[in-house]
């Protein structure tokens, strides 16, 4: 199944889905017994996008866990007005980035309220052992491991996300990118919407994967993460390329340190390649079948 046919295919399934004359009346939300019916309906649905998706030649979801639909349905059952967060992990270059962008861009054109938490704003600040050492890449060299657990603002992180979940806004902290290792404590408001997405390779540290209500992990094989890391660096952000490589040395063997191992505990597995419109279009049917009823 070509990559034109995976879009004329989900593109039938829309279609099929708005023009069906065999909906359901919309439940009342507001009683357990309207949501448990709403459930039951979006497990068979989700379950015929899925079987769809695995004929497709580039499939969106990679894996997904067996009970994960039942559960985040039963989430939802019995706590609807908690926010709904979204962590988003994978090694570098994987495409996390850009599956959080594109997820957050559908969201907003259907006027639901996002937010986005990019964990990298919690890496903790560095300036001073950056002076010591002269530059981020000396710091590195001399054997700075800053992808680890322990170089990041977990217990702020967690902090935040707890109190983003139960409905209030957070000040979150800004890592500088300009090479100067310098954080901003609480300088980023971040409004606590119904859908919360986190993005980055901190979000599924020990201490944080359990206050998520999905947990997403992108993966992409080695050769495209590489020709991605170096592309970014070299063109994007006018780095040396002997010194990208290095650099992509350090973030290949710390991916496989303190990223990989969180794959066994993801809900789904998404596929870092995919095609990017076919993926908006998989977003699209699941958000018809959410809110396709009869008399709406």
């Amino acid at each position: 199944m070509d990559t034109n046919n995976n879009n004329d295919g989900i593109n039938n399934l829309i279609e099929k889905e708005i023009n069906s004359h065999d909906k359901i009346f919309k439940p009342d939300f507001s009683q357990k017994t309207g949501r448990e019916l709403l459930a039951f309906y979006l497990q068979t649905k989700f379950k015929q996008a899925l079987a769809y998706d695995k004929k497709a030649e580039k499939s969106v979801i990679v894996d997904i866990k067996d009970d994960f639909i039942s559960r985040f349905t039963k989430r939802l059952i019995n706590n609807p007005q908690k926010r709904i967060l979204i962590g988003i992990t994978g090694e570098s270059a994987s495409g996390k980035s850009t599956i959080c962008s594109e997820i957050s861009k559908f969201i907003s054109h259907f006027n639901q309220p996002v937010a986005i938490v990019k964990t990298d704003n919690y890496f903790n600040d560095i300036s001073d052992l950056i002076k010591k050492y002269g530059s981020f890449d000396a710091l590195r060299d001399n054997g700075y491991d800053i992808d680890s657990p322990q170089n990041f603002q977990l217990d702020i992180l967690r902090k935040d996300l707890e109190s983003i979940a139960r409905g209030e806004d957070i000040q979150i902290p800004r890592y500088l990118l300009n090479g100067t290792g310098v954080s901003v404590p609480n300088s980023m408001l971040i409004e606590s919407n119904k859908i919360i997405i986190v993005e980055g390779v901190a979000t599924m540290f020990d201490a944080i994967r359990d206050v998520f209500d999905i947990k997403i992990f992108v993966e992409t094989d080695v050769e495209i993460r590489k020709e991605r890391f170096m592309e970014r660096a070299v063109n994007a952000r006018n780095q040396d390329p002997e010194n990208a490589l290095k650099h992509w040395e350090y973030v290949l063997e710390a991916g496989r340190k303190y990223v990989a191992s969180s794959r066994e505990y993801m809900d789904i597995i998404l596929n870092g390649d995919c095609n990017l419109p076919y993926f908006t279009q998989i977003l699209e049917y699941l958000y018809t079948i959410t809110n396709n009823f009869q008399g709406v």
